[in-house]
């Protein structure tokens, strides 16, 4: 019934994207082209897919053979405007997904603006080496042409099941999925068959310049937040305590269930800016678990925000372990 409801403004909604892409098509708002190559990697959805670790895949793919720089919006940041990303820097500053690209790779330009067009510019004066610049979230900013454009969409939540805000959680409507070259299909089971793919993309029906490709996480050891050296393996003894903001944990929650003894979930809305309060229950559940050999774990996301708290975690021996996410694919065949 509600989202009968809300189909209404759903059919608005879509008809001012539709109206919006139409302008781009047409030139009555203009894109413009850059000299190197640009890859973008974005979703039609609301978020969830894995651009963060796909875009890390992405860097440790292309870096050892030329420069790479990574332009991103810094989704609730506290700034406005242009921003050449630092190791100093905070997310509050320019965003968690940004730090943790700059954290985890520091030879690696890493800039955020909201008007990327504008962007490019300041970023390729900065760092003039780059040869290669991708564009994390940026599927629906068409004010630049990227050269590549790969899209992602979740194993569990296809953008082809899917319907338009309110409704659903697209950002526009399906058809949106015509301007990649490539697809991708994120947090896959680690098992995952030909004839799996081929039903898969039989229902994806690419278009005859497009390419599907099936992706799936891998997890290191866990290693606390602020001394990576420090390790700790879980096994199925562990219990363990996951605080996370990021969309759509289960994917996370079902691999760790299957590795420790117990999973405990924290779980907040995407980016969520942590409190004081949400550590002192994230303090009271751990020490509600009799087990002596438990843990807290987050994200590598998550880490960025929760580094904000430093001083109270360490008054309060408070120790958190971060899981480190990295993207594999899937075998896949050759397609027509």
């Amino acid at each position: 019934m509600i989202k009968f409801l809300l189909l209404p403004f759903s059919w608005i909604y879509g008809a001012f994207a539709e109206a919006r892409n139409l302008f781009f098509r047409t030139n009555l708002l203009r894109s413009s082209r850059f000299d190197l190559p640009v890859i973008n990697v974005g979703n039609l959805t609301t978020g969830g897919t894995g651009k963060s670790p796909h875009v890390e895949y992405l860097i440790r793919l292309l870096t050892p053979y030329f420069s790479v720089a990574v332009l991103s919006r810094g989704y609730k940041r506290k700034t406005e405007g242009f921003i050449f990303v630092n190791t100093e820097h905070t997310a509050l500053d320019v965003g968690d997904e940004p730090l943790q690209f700059k954290k985890k790779f520091p030879n690696v330009a890493v800039a955020v603006g909201e008007r990327r067009a504008y962007a490019i510019p300041q970023l390729l004066y900065l760092a003039p080496d780059t040869k290669t610049i991708i564009l994390d979230d940026a599927f629906q900013h068409l004010t630049v042409v990227p050269s590549l454009n790969i899209l992602l969409t979740e194993f569990s939540r296809p953008y082809f099941s899917d319907y338009l805000l309110p409704v659903g959680r697209l950002r526009e409507s399906r058809s949106g999925a015509k301007r990649a070259e490539i697809i991708v299909v994120t947090k896959c089971p680690e098992v995952f068959t030909e004839v799996d793919k081929k039903n898969w993309i039989a229902k994806i029906n690419p278009l005859v310049y497009q390419n599907v490709f099936f992706s799936y996480y891998t997890y290191g050891v866990p290693y606390f937040i602020f001394a990576p050296h420090l390790q700790f393996e879980l096994d199925s003894f562990t219990d363990v305590v996951l605080i996370s903001g990021i969309a759509h944990n289960d994917y996370l929650i079902q691999s760790l269930a299957q590795k420790v003894k117990s999973v405990t979930a924290l779980t907040f809305e995407d980016h969520h800016l942590f409190t004081v309060d949400d550590l002192n229950e994230l303090q009271r559940l751990y020490a509600n678990l009799e087990n002596r050999k438990k843990i807290i774990l987050t994200t590598e996301k998550d880490a960025m925000r929760l580094h904000l708290h430093k001083a109270y975690l360490e008054k309060n021996q408070l120790s958190i372990f971060v899981l480190a996410i990295e993207v594999k694919f899937h075998d896949t065949f050759e397609q027509n």
